[in-house]
């Protein structure tokens, strides 16, 4: 079990073939590398899994491998074309996840450099069409771990600014909080060559395409987003876990956040993430031990509300009313900020 979805292995991946797998998504959710909060955002995991399974099709229709096999009904696997009604799981092709070592207070990442294919790549890479507030970029510029420079920037940003090009950006996936990287990096721990980590910011660059151009039928603006990626048997990129949903996702109507950013910008205003944020500056790998209090729970409204705001927007994204719900626009106003 994860924080949001379940994970049900129905065939273990091996070292030269796949496995077989099942995601159910549910209800919960997480924020800040915490885990599982206090409170359930209903239907969520039915929106998620629908628009994602959408964004699988698009990817197949482009030529771009996914480990996405379809949804279970009954002894048959049929595709999101034609499902009747919104689903909260679906059937894929699993791989070996292969985790780095801690030696020294320190992750080991040699064993990439022992396996060549079926293995999860170690790694989340990120796409950044603008800067929005409350990107980590900012706070990553403050503390001077990254200069505008390295972003590709001439000078420094500012909260809203849209770049003329989207930065694709990278950091690490398996350990207990996701740390950014550089691409020098993270080619050497997930042991790519440069073409193949010139390959996967091209699909990242192709996916973040489609994924504007898809949310814009909605009005909304894809400001950013993050993959995952695996090698299959035969060491071909593929995309896995899900995409283009608003918790991978950073999406934005008229400038109000349309994404899990909703629950981020509650929880910031609260104690117990300024608690998280000092844990994580004193120790990366048990952090969560440091944290003395727990995250208290959302006003009822506000979780009824983020429950239609998932809703709406798959419904909108897709073009199919899955969910009897308001428009965004509707949830939005309501929403307090």
């Amino acid at each position: 079990m994860g924080s949001v979805k379940d994970f049900h292995v129905v065939r273990a991946a091996t070292e030269n073939e796949p496995g077989v797998g099942e995601f159910v998504f549910s209800d919960r959710y997480s924020v800040f590398d915490w885990g599982e909060m206090p409170d359930h955002i209903q239907g969520k995991g039915y929106a998620l899994c629908t628009l994602g399974l959408y964004f699988f099709k698009k990817l197949e229709e482009m030529g771009i491998k996914h480990h996405c096999l379809g949804v279970k009904m009954g002894n048959s696997i049929i595709q999101y074309e034609q499902l009747s009604a919104p689903v909260n799981s679906f059937l894929f092709k699993t791989y070996r996840v292969v985790k780095p070592e801690v030696k020294d207070g320190r992750y080991d990442y040699s064993v990439y450099k022992k396996i060549s294919s079926n293995y999860l790549i170690p790694l989340e890479v990120i796409y950044r069409n603008t800067l929005p507030e409350g990107s980590s970029v900012f706070r990553r510029l403050k503390e001077g771990s990254i200069t505008p420079a390295q972003l590709g920037l001439k000078e420094m940003p500012t909260p809203g600014q849209v770049l003329e090009k989207p930065i694709v950006d990278v950091s690490t996936k398996l350990e207990a909080t996701d740390r950014y990287i550089g691409w020098d990096e993270a080619q050497e721990i997930a042991g790519l060559s440069t073409a193949e980590v010139q390959q996967l910011k091209d699909i990242v660059l192709a996916i973040n395409d489609l994924i504007t151009r898809e949310v814009k039928k909605a009005n909304l603006i894809n400001e950013d987003g993050k993959f995952e990626f695996a090698f299959d048997e035969h060491r071909n990129l593929v995309v896995v876990d899900i995409l283009g949903t608003p918790d991978e996702c950073r999406f934005t109507w008229n400038q109000l956040p349309v994404s899990k950013e909703v629950l981020r910008k509650h929880y910031r205003e609260f104690n117990w993430y300024k608690e998280v944020e000092e844990a994580k500056k004193k120790d990366k790998i048990n952090w969560k031990s440091l944290v003395q209090s727990t995250p208290p729970a959302l006003p009822p409204k506000t979780v009824e509300l983020v429950s239609q705001l998932y809703k709406a927007c798959c419904n909108e994204i897709t073009g199919k009313r899955w969910f009897d719900v308001p428009s965004v626009e509707n949830i939005l106003a309501q929403l307090s900020y």
